[in-house]
């Protein structure tokens, strides 16, 4: 029984899970904006929530936690330098989950999920 087991499975085995949401996140944080199923955004939503948490700590050890994390080193610095100034008020809610229509092949719910 999976009872009070929370994690978002996606359909996909765990290894397979943890790379398409550090692939998911790193292109978050490049771009700003990323549309996806609405699933795979809540799922998006706990890590970049997470990596945007460590850019504010802004220690040595939330810096190699993150390189370790999001593939693009340079993207690393670069979000550990804007995240004080952008996210220093904010205690939370560094994304926005905005639902869209739905995809034409399978139905599935679509989101955009975005930095605010």
């Amino acid at each position: 029984m999976r009872h009070q087991c929370r994690v978002p499975q996606l359909g996909r085995p765990a290894d397979q899970r943890k790379a398409l949401l550090r692939g998911l996140t790193t292109q978050l944080i490049r771009e700003g904006r990323v549309t996806t199923t609405k699933a795979r955004a809540k799922a998006l939503r706990d890590q970049t929530e997470r990596m945007i948490t460590l850019a504010k700590e802004g220690t040595l050890a939330a810096r190699r936690r993150a390189i370790g994390y999001i593939y693009d080193k340079q993207l690393v610095h670069a979000l550990f330098e804007k995240a004080q100034d952008r996210y220093g008020d904010r205690k939370g809610g560094y994304t926005r989950i905005v639902r869209t229509v739905s995809r034409r092949g399978d139905n599935a719910q679509m989101a955009i999920i975005e930095l605010v």
